[in-house]
Parts: C-alpha cells; structure tokens; sequence
C-alpha cells in the first residue's frame, strides 16, 4: 500500500481558491481581482521588514490570558510571527490550521509560534476555541504593530463594500479600524530579536509554507 503524503498548505489554498472562484459572482470578483493588483503594483511587500532587520517589540493583549510580549517570549528560544487578517478569512482559517498540525514540530526545534490579526480579543477566543489553537493568538487593533513591520494597508472603497456585503463586519470585529489589514507574513525571529526568514505576499491566498518555517528553524540551531 503506497505512503499518503499530507496535501501541502500551498495545494490546499490552491484548491479552495478553485472552488471558492466559482462560487463568486464576477462583477465581485473583478473587484477583489482589480484590489489584488493594485496592492501588488503599491510595492507594499517590498516595503515590509525582512531578513535582517530587527523585529520590532510589541505587547499585545492574548485571546486566552494576559498580555503578551515578544521579549517576553524570545527568553525561550526563536520565534515565528505570523500575521493574518482575521477569522472571517477562510484562506486565514486553512493557515492557522495548517500551523496547529505543526505546531508540535515548530515547539520541538525549540520555537514559540505567536499569530497576530487587528481582530478584537473577543474574536480571537472564538477562532482559538473553534480551531482548538494552541500558541498565542494576538489582537493587534487598529494594526499598530503590523504598521511597524511595514505590513498595514487600507482597503480601497469599492473592495470594503464588497467585504461589507459579504457580511464580515469589519467595523466590529476590528474594533472601528474597519479599512485596515496585515498583508498575510510570516517571519522566523531568532533570540536575539533579528529576523532571520520571512515571507511576505501581497496575495491573500498565499501564505507561508509550514515546511519551510521548519527548515528556516533547523538552519537556526
């Protein structure tokens, strides 16, 4: 009996990014496919911090407990920072699953794995809980700390109606910061708060491959 390999995140966006087009009607997706370009011809990416810089400190209120800082956790050993745009996202949603199941992997090489969204503490709990999260899930509202890696943009106006149309109530669950999202990133933070691999896309349904945040980790020690 031949060996099932699991799906790679990448494949699995890919194949719900198939499904999902279908799904949408084209004058809406015209609009998300017209966003999409102009915020990868902004140079938004190329702006974002990356290998080599040092990661900005920050402390931010914690879905399940206090606060927390990366400081605080970067006493334990690297960190991987990932941001994402909140739990009405479903690419978002496969992402931080897709974590979990490495979750034990990244703790292993002696990692913490933190994810971070402008999301109110209250919407983070109910995402933690659904997806049974078990590394810190962070509410940076209004996006100060996304601002400071270079990350925060604002949704053009025809694409928050479409969000607004689409029932994710963005107003409420980033708490009046309606219009400002983290481009999807991910960065591996050694101990002494350098970053030492990043990945940052301008396309939402794009996002760190897991298996590489391992290597990234393994090239640490």
């Amino acid at each position: 009996m031949q060996e099932e390999h699991p799906m790679s995140l990448s494949a699995e966006l890919r194949a719900f990014y198939d499904r999902r087009q279908e799904q949408i009607p084209a004058d809406i997706r015209e609009i998300m496919n017209r966003a999409g370009r102009e915020l990868a011809e902004s140079g938004q990416a190329d702006r974002a911090l990356t290998v080599g810089a040092q990661a900005p400190g920050f402390r931010l209120p914690s879905a399940i407990g206090p606060t927390v800082a990366l400081d605080t956790l970067l006493v334990e050993g690297p960190v991987v920072l990932t941001f994402y745009r909140g739990a009405w996202c479903p690419y978002c949603n496969i992402a931080l699953r897709s974590l979990q199941q490495h979750h034990d992997a990244i703790a292993a090489r002696g990692a913490r794995l933190a994810a971070v969204s402008p999301q109110i503490p209250d919407e983070s709990l109910s995402l933690t809980e659904k997806h049974q999260l078990a590394f810190h899930v962070l509410s940076d509202v209004g996006s100060d700390t996304a601002k400071q890696y270079g990350l925060a943009f604002d949704l053009p106006d025809d694409l928050a109606a479409v969000y607004d149309k689409l029932g994710f109530d963005l107003q409420r669950v980033n708490g009046g910061h309606a219009r400002t999202l983290p481009l999807p990133a991910t960065y591996v933070i050694d101990g002494s708060g350098t970053i030492r691999w990043a990945f940052v896309d301008t396309d939402y349904t794009k996002r760190a491959e897991p298996a590489d945040i391992l290597t990234a980790l393994d090239e640490l020690r």
